[in-house]
């Protein structure tokens, strides 16, 4: 595979245009960079699409194509003004005032060999100008439209049977440094319904309003007050794409997981009139997610959610991983669904406005993803615990993209906790019995910080881990100034009272997440007796 030297305007940069005959791959290519790139993608045919509401098909049947070549030319002035990856229609470059568009633009031509190009295409009925032999028509398009490809292109990349990552990686080898954000990640969640990840900073709405499907018409935006900002800056975007934007404001924290607020958005959504093409936008932390996630999951039986986690913890944790839900009396997250999300985007700018409190609590769902599957991250607190506390600095980044990898590889095996995810919750069985007995005003990273200490001493009791491994425990909760203990708080009797409502509880008998040595989690079932003496070590009165 080679591709053309680019010319003298120098390496691309974004807006980046992929151009190229019917089947080169234009936008399966399109949507994979602009992922790496942590960009929207755009494809002019579903703009033309959603503009005329009838498929590309019917608009040549109907109208012609030179009406077709008309709505082109104004989707792609419309693409244009985005930092973006744009997929054009194979016969865009047909028309001069395309070409005169793309002057001064970055183009990359697709350019496939003819029997790769008749493979990829025979079969499919959506190609009204292959219709009915695509081997002459394909023919025919390459002698008419080659020249002008030649003229467009910034870049020639050869499109062959080899994978699409060979030509994504060519095009990104193009790309100037400043139009490459270093920075942003792509962590890929895996299972039957995958979807990405996307990890950075000054991220901004486009890779948000990127992830909503191509036949969506409107949007409920779900958000807490404190993230206004943001939620205008999505809705703006979303609104350029000619989406029709609503929102539901709920109010901060754990106050925001009710059943009112779910109601409130299924009246919103009905309002709205929202269809099973259309999507929900979760902005702000845990609970937003949590709670837009389960109003996504119960519309018309699931509709698309997409996530935008606000707060570290939402971000390593309550974002990711299709986990969905609201709090009740019965106890937290009792009422709720597996809902995947089809995007995860997370702006690590977003923490600098975190107050320090939050930040640190979210810290204690990061160690404990060290703790039970990744020690390089127990060593990135321990070496510095407050680069670790710092929304700037590349070692939170780090800590943010470990975290999330962890979860994803478990979830992506595991989404409906049937067994392996199930040591995600290493530490939550006390911390939602310590949440619910407090009224939920414990921040929840702080309360999985105490329950981590009080399961590395069940452990302990039943030899599964020695006085150093629990020490660990301690030095790594207490180094972020995270709680190692329960003192002056509910009775062990009580806790208990509230851990036997947790979801892990089987038959009446507790059932804890425990580590038979580090980053060896095990799920056992604890007799309430054994849990006296770990008890009193963690602070909790026992009397």
């Amino acid at each position: 595979m080679s591709a053309a030297t680019p010319d003298p305007q120098g390496a691309l940069a974004l807006p980046v245009v992929l151009v190229g005959l019917p089947g080169s791959g234009k936008s399966k290519v399109g949507r994979t960079l602009a992922r790496r790139l942590g960009v929207p993608h755009v494809d002019t045919d579903d703009l033309v699409e959603a503009e005329a509401g009838v498929p590309i098909g019917q608009i040549f049947a109907d109208e012609g194509e030179a009406s077709f070549r008309e709505r082109e030319a104004r989707a792609v002035r419309l693409a244009l003004g985005e930092r973006a990856v744009i997929s054009l229609g194979g016969g865009a470059i047909t028309t001069r005032a395309v070409r005169e568009m793309l002057r001064g633009h970055s183009v990359v031509w697709l350019d496939a060999p003819h029997r790769e190009l008749l493979r990829r295409t025979s079969g499919r009925t959506h190609r009204p100008l292959l219709r009915p032999d695509p081997d002459a028509a394909l023919r025919r398009l390459r002698q008419e439209r080659e020249a002008w490809y030649r003229e467009v292109a910034t870049a020639r990349v050869r499109s062959d049977a080899r994978p699409a990552a060979r030509v994504i990686d060519q095009v990104l080898s193009l790309m100037e440094a400043p139009a490459r954000p270093e920075a942003t990640r792509i962590v890929e969640v895996g299972g039957s319904r995958p979807y990405p990840v996307v990890i950075g900073r000054a991220v901004g709405a486009g890779p948000v309003v990127e992830g909503v499907g191509p036949q969506a018409t409107r949007l409920l935006l779900v958000h807490p007050a404190s993230v206004g900002a943001a939620a205008s800056a999505i809705a703006g975007a979303a609104r350029a794409r000619g989406l029709e934007v609503h929102t539901l404001v709920h109010p901060d924290a754990e106050a925001g997981k009710t059943l009112e607020v779910a109601r409130a958005g299924w009246e919103a959504a009905g309002a709205a009139r929202l269809g099973r093409a259309d999507a929900v936008i979760g902005l702000g932390g845990g609970a937003t997610t949590d709670v837009a996630g389960f109003i996504a999951a119960t519309w018309l039986r699931g509709v698309d959610v997409i996530q935008v986690p606000t707060t570290l913890l939402a971000m390593v944790d309550a974002a990711v991983g299709g986990k969905t839900g609201i709090n009740t009396a019965a106890g937290k997250n009792l009422v709720g669904a597996f809902h995947t999300p089809v995007r995860v985007v997370e702006d690590l700018d977003l923490l600098s406005t975190l107050p320090a409190a939050d930040l640190r609590a979210g810290l204690g769902e990061v160690i404990k993803c060290g703790l039970i599957a990744d020690p390089q991250i127990l060593s990135l607190v321990e070496d510095d615990p407050q680069a670790a506390q710092d929304p700037a600095s590349p070692r939170l980044a780090e800590l943010v993209e470990r975290s999330v990898a962890v979860k994803a590889r478990i979830v992506g095996e595991d989404l409906a906790e049937s067994g392996l995810r199930e040591v995600l919750n290493y530490g939550h069985t006390l911390a939602h019995a310590i949440e619910k007995c407090e009224g939920f005003t414990w921040r929840h990273g702080d309360a999985v910080a105490v329950g981590c200490v009080f399961a590395a001493e069940v452990a302990r009791e039943l030899g599964l881990l020695g006085a150093d491994e629990v020490g660990l425990h301690r030095r790594a909760f207490a180094s972020v100034g995270l709680p190692t203990a329960y003192p002056q708080g509910a009775r062990l009797k009580d806790l208990t009272e509230a851990m036997l409502s947790d979801k892990k509880v089987r038959g009446g008998h507790l059932r804890f997440v425990l580590l038979d040595g580090l980053q060896h989690p095990v799920v056992r079932a604890v007799a309430p007796e054994l849990l006296r003496a770990p008890a009193e070590r963690t602070g909790i009165d026992v009397h």
